[in-house]
């Protein structure tokens, strides 16, 4: 038992706690706290009727309810744990800071209590898979693992069982990071591009947020950056600790990296081991090899290197990610809901092929530029199909790239995923890959990248 974490539980009987979202995670923590005696006041600006069973659930657990415009018109609160996808800045969460309430979210909260190990990856592209990729080759040398933050189940909930003998690995976006003050003990940033700037100010915002993954280590933590993306790399000078490289196109001094051969070596102290090769890594594609020269870096002393190569065997990939759905009529259908970014389309699923698919994309508009998908679209797929805020600027991305041809891409605008499935069936042949990668978020139709991967799912099924 984490008897740090009880006895701190405990000292919140009988103070009043605003959780901010009734989603899941939230749901978890009115147990956990009602558990010890406080007073939890679930906040959502959605009325109850939207909510559905989580606000039947959320009172079921003994919560209050504050719902609608004014979700966060509250006296006499203590502790107001914010929901990731809340600006931080936002005028109400300021004024609770202004008024002397602790304003702080599930994370933080975990950070400060975790008595074990804490693995943590963010970036751009590749965070989920190398978080999971982490995850496997931690279990497959026997530890104890706690996967978490943005996915897996809430890890707060979890804190009361948490050793220090057993490892978290934890994924954190931007939103999370923007007000951590607490670094890991390992940190990894895959890639950075710019991404959510919707929801942030500017790119600096972005990464700085982003670049507190680093800032509160110590001079015993280790940082794994992306050699090859330059907004990565440059987080070095605010490392305190040890620092690896990890690289896809050139040797490193201390890393892991793959030569002109697609051998996989791990470099430190002027010494290098051989690890593997890229074609045994089960899951295709140039982003997932760099996915694993991160994950290798992170864990490297922790795994040997048969239980590295034996997860790269057999590890099937995530959900929502280059996921093969179904073939019909000689027509293969792929899920990658997850590339809610113009790189992740281009470095996943439009790298995986040597020849033109059919690609559906568009969705929700980050404010993020697509100058360089344009290209990239028109060397690899010959019908586009459209759909969502971003179809235009995907289009105009593809009309003024310097290598558009008419005659070698068909671009279809549709209204919904129903119109975008009909129109892959209609337009494909025998042979041909169908890929939903939508190079944008999904907030427009879907509520998130799951449900929208889930519904491609269940209509490719249909075919």
């Amino acid at each position: 038992m984490n008897h740090n974490a009880v006895d701190f539980l405990k000292s919140l009987c009988g103070k009043r706690i605003a959780l901010c979202g009734i989603g899941k995670s939230n749901l978890y923590l009115i147990k956990l706290f009602k558990k010890y005696g406080a007073c939890v006041i679930a906040c959502d600006k959605r009325d109850e009727a939207a909510l559905g069973e989580n606000a039947e659930l959320a009172r079921s657990y003994g919560a209050q309810l504050s719902l609608g415009e004014g979700y966060l018109n509250l006296d006499n609160v203590d502790i107001v744990f914010r929901t990731p996808g809340m600006k931080y800045y936002m005028d109400e969460l300021v004024q609770f800071r202004k008024k002397g309430v602790v304003v702080t979210s599930e994370m933080e909260l975990f950070f400060e209590l975790c008595p074990c190990k804490i693995i943590a990856v963010t970036g751009s592209d590749g965070k989920t898979t190398t978080t999971t990729i982490i995850s496997e080759l931690l279990k497959k040398q026997g530890k104890r693992v706690y996967l978490g933050g943005n996915i897996g189940t809430p890890l707060l909930p979890q804190i009361e069982e948490i050793t220090k003998d057993d490892i978290a690995v934890v994924e954190l976006s931007s939103f999370q990071l923007i007000s951590m003050r607490e670094s890991p003990d390992v940190a990894v940033v895959t890639n950075l591009a710019p991404n959510h700037l919707d929801i942030h100010k500017d790119m600096q915002e972005y990464i700085d947020a982003k670049k507190n993954i680093v800032l509160h280590q110590s001079a015993f933590s280790r940082a794994v950056l992306n050699r090859d993306n330059e907004i990565s790399n440059s987080f070095e000078s605010d490392c305190r600790g040890e620092v690896l490289k990890f690289s896809r196109r050139s040797a490193v001094e201390n890393g892991a990296y793959c030569d002109e051969h697609g051998d996989i070596f791990f470099a430190h102290g002027g010494n290098k081991e051989y690890v593997m090769n890229c074609a045994d890594i089960k899951i295709p594609g140039l982003h997932n090899v760099e996915n694993y020269l991160a994950a290798i870096s992170a864990v490297w002393g922790m795994v040997s290197i048969n239980n590295i190569l034996e997860v790269a065997k057999t590890f099937g990939g995530v959900e929502h990610r280059a996921e093969f759905v179904r073939e019909v009529n000689g027509v293969r259908y792929f899920n990658d809901s997850i590339a809610s970014s113009p790189t992740r389309t281009a470095l996943g699923t439009l790298s995986l092929y040597d020849f033109k698919i059919v690609l559906i994309a568009g969705g929700y508009d980050k404010k993020i530029p697509y100058e360089p998908l344009g290209p990239v679209i028109n060397d690899k797929v010959k019908v586009l199909i459209l759909m969502g805020a971003t179809a235009p600027k995907i289009e105009k991305a593809v009309l003024e790239a310097d290598n558009y041809d008419p005659s070698a891409i068909k671009i279809i605008h549709v209204k919904n995923m129903e119109e975008a499935v009909a129109a892959a069936a209609e337009n494909a042949v025998s042979g041909d890959i169908v890929s939903m990668s939508p190079a944008s978020a999904s907030f427009d139709l879907y509520k998130n990248f799951d449900e929208r991967g889930k519904h491609f799912k269940a209509l490719v099924n249909k075919l």
